[in-house]
């Protein structure tokens, strides 16, 4: 059946001022996340003052502002939300309360939905826009059959994240256990850090889509490695311009612009690669260190807890080298580092193994909204 928005949901409008008690449960933008409609963060760093929307346990939260970043959420308590997350209830004639959260985050939905932002700068979609658009929907019968797939592939999707947590967290107190109390060096000492410098910055038009030389940005990032099959490619002029950045195997890489700190390690590479100026690259320098006991080393909570404290730049943060070769790393006997590393590489495998099985869950997820909504 076809049915315009505003036939499918209501708005909540409701608002009031915050209280001390709400900085804890609030739920802003940056707690809805585009995999998932379970919101597992919330809360304020900072008091909050101007009025905002009241939100109920269970409503279907979307984020408005940036459509293009696909988020949506179901609210995990009553509390207060972010006047960019419109709140969304379903009339249950048309749609079925279970299945509203998987249609607002599905592609088909915010194909649609991202045609109707507005706005110069930060684009937001306009209930005055999008309500009278008008979408496909399953029959009310199989809307539910629908949901309790979806709702079963989302528990085990859930099921998985947090065993995936728990390798994570496995290797890091592993890590606090055996070097907890080895002496430490500034990694300034120990450690050369490289990145493309100024006069070395590429231009837009550089940023090539083929050739023989790999690009690595900070957004090529993922679950800690470098997923080469999305890259940029330069000129071979670019990647000899500095030796300094040409990247090897076991190579340890730190963003230092935008979403700063997130860490990676080259594994294998096919062709040459070098970095864009947003990317550090960190490798032993005296032979005290490996290079991949470094990497499990900046993935602690510590280094993660010194990032935030060293973050600079008024809008756009950045990792200063000045302050990085001051972190002051663990230097253990390479026996004991090689130790860890086997451990952490045996653990790094069945994380391998819930990784894929985690991916063909939310293939199947997809394959199914895509089936159902188009």
């Amino acid at each position: 059946m076809r049915c315009k928005f505003e036939d499918i949901v209501t708005v909540g409008n409701e608002k009031r001022t915050p209280t001390i008690e709400d900085t804890d449960t609030y739920v802003g933008l940056e707690h809805l996340e585009s995999d998932t409609i379970i919101v597992s963060r919330f809360g304020s760093r900072v008091p909050l003052k101007s009025t905002m929307q009241v939100m109920k346990k269970g409503d279907v939260l979307f984020g408005r502002r940036n459509a293009y970043l696909r988020r949506t959420g179901i609210a995990p308590h009553d509390g207060l939300c972010s006047a960019d997350i419109m709140i969304l209830h379903p009339k249950e004639n048309v749609i079925d309360r279970e299945f509203l959260p998987f249609f607002v985050s599905s592609d088909y939905f915010f194909d649609i939905a991202e045609r109707y932002s507005a706005g110069s700068i930060m684009q937001r979609v306009m209930w005055s826009r999008i309500k009278d658009v008008e979408f496909d929907l399953p029959p009310l019968v199989e809307q539910r059959k629908l949901a309790d797939l979806l709702w079963t592939a989302t528990a085990m999707r859930e099921a998985y994240k947090k065993l995936l947590m728990t390798t994570e967290e496995l290797v890091k107190s592993q890590f606090i256990e055996m070097f907890n109390n080895s002496p430490k060096e500034k990694i300034g000492e120990v450690c050369t850090i490289k990145a493309r410098i100024g006069w070395q910055g590429l231009k837009k038009d550089e940023y090539l889509t083929e050739g023989n030389y790999h690009l690595v940005t900070g957004v090529d990032f993922k679950d800690n490695r470098i997923d080469f099959n999305n890259c940029f490619y330069v000129t071979e002029q670019r990647y000899s311009q500095d030796a300094h950045i040409q990247l090897q195997p076991e190579d340890v890489l730190i963003t230092k612009d935008g979403t700063i700190g997130k860490v990676a390690i080259i594994e294998e590479m096919l062709i040459p690669a070098t970095l864009n100026s947003g990317v550090f690259v960190v490798r032993d320098r005296q032979g005290l260190l490996k290079n991949r006991f470094i990497f499990y080393s900046l993935m602690t909570d510590e280094f993660n807890n010194f990032v935030e404290g060293i973050k600079t730049g008024s809008t756009i943060a950045h990792l200063n080298q000045g302050a990085f070769v001051n972190y002051e790393i663990p230097v253990p006997p390479l026996e004991r580092q090689n130790t860890f590393i086997q451990f952490a590489k045996q653990v790094d495998k069945s994380k391998f193994e819930l990784q894929r099985t985690l991916e063909e869950l939310e293939a199947t997820y997809k394959a199914l909204l895509r089936e159902k909504l188009g």
